[in-house]
Formats: structure tokens, sequence, C-alpha cells
């Protein structure tokens, strides 16, 4: 079984590479954001807390997050392992994490800040069916159109400039700092973020010895 963290600043790129690995390896990806996003979009009684939160650019707080994350992992579907995505972003949560599941590693994805503001500034989610594009690197073949079900594409309401320097400031002064935590525990690998998806991944797998 393995079970891992990825970590690193919003658009680095950990949901491609959490995907190639739970592909790769038949674990489960848990993805807090896509939790916090189906919250939304099934009006649940968070919905409405976490759309304020998020839209502002802030972080939901730390009760919430641990008691989602406590939740999934209970769900015990991961036969395989894991690759948690969005979490721990503090120290507190780090520490309650730690008190309750092991992990074999953890994995940072190190992006500088102004590649990650034209990344996401970059992005686009289809409204109808939720496909992510990025205007970057997956562009549609109609500009503003879904090539799946030709819904529109739209900008994320968090995904804009204001709203990523916030995020950015709390990852540098909240979830950075809390990678020393891992790095005393020997947990910790770190890959260049800016290379392409294939040549992180084979890096990612170089260093967990998966290959």
């Amino acid at each position: 079984m393995r079970k891992y963290i990825i970590m690193g600043v919003q658009g680095c790129g950990k949901g491609t590479q959490a995907k190639m690995l739970k592909d790769a390896y038949d674990l489960v990806h848990i993805s807090v954001g896509d939790i916090f996003r189906w919250n939304i979009q099934a009006h649940t009684k968070l919905a409405a807390r976490i759309k304020r939160i998020m839209a502002a650019g802030e972080l939901v707080g730390d009760e919430v997050v641990e008691e989602i994350v406590r939740r999934r992992l209970d769900e015990h579907d991961w036969n395989y392992g894991f690759i948690l995505d969005g979490f721990p972003r503090n120290r507190r949560q780090a520490e309650f994490f730690l008190e309750s599941y092991d992990i074999d590693a953890v994995i940072q994805i190190d992006v500088p800040d102004r590649v990650v503001m034209d990344r996401i500034q970059a992005r686009r989610l289809c409204e109808k069916c939720g496909l992510d594009y990025n205007l970057m690197f997956h562009r549609p073949a109609n500009a503003g159109t879904c090539d799946v079900c030709g819904g529109k594409l739209i900008q994320r309401s968090d995904d804009n400039e204001s709203a990523i320097t916030s995020r950015l400031k709390d990852y540098h002064e909240k979830t950075a700092p809390i990678l020393e935590l891992f790095k005393k525990k020997e947990l910790v690998v770190v890959t260049d973020g800016t290379k392409k998806p294939d040549e992180i991944q084979a890096d990612i797998r170089r260093q967990l010895r998966l290959t």
C-alpha cells in the first residue's frame, strides 16, 4: 500500500501529477478542493460558507477541513493506497494528520509564483460538464466552447489576480513552513514543476523508487 501527500502552490500541477500516479498504481486521488466544489454543486449545508471563503481567496477553517478529510479517509476505499491533494495547509492540520495516519512520502512540486499566476489566470472551466482547460496548454478547438459538450467556458471566481495573490501569500506563510515538519521525518521529495508533466512524473517515480 502506498500513501502519499502531494503539495505545492495552487496551479503547480498537483492534480495532473496525482492523476498520473493514481492511474499507474491504482491509488485513490483525494482532492480536498474537489470535495469542496462537490459540496457547492450539491448545495450542501457547507456550500454557501465554502463558496464565500473560496471566492475571497481564503482558506476554509481547520475544523471543517479536518472533518472532511477524516470522513473521506474513513471510507477505506483505498485498497492500494491514496494520494492526498490539498491537505495539510498549515501546521495544525499537519500535526492532526501525522497523529492519525502514517504516510510514505510528501511530494513537493516547486514552481515560482510568477509562473503560477500566469497558469491560474489561463485556466477555464466548462460550466456544463466541469471539464478543465488551460489557454496555455490545453486550448479548446473553438474559443470559449467545450470540446466535449459544447458548454460555455468560464473563469472560476477565485482565479482573479487578487485572490491568487492572497492564496500565494497564505501558502508561503502557513503551508510552506510545515514542509520542515515532514522533512524532519525524511518524508519529502522535491521536483521541479516547471518541466513537462511527463518529466515531472518520471522524476517523482524515480525519487519514490517506483521505477
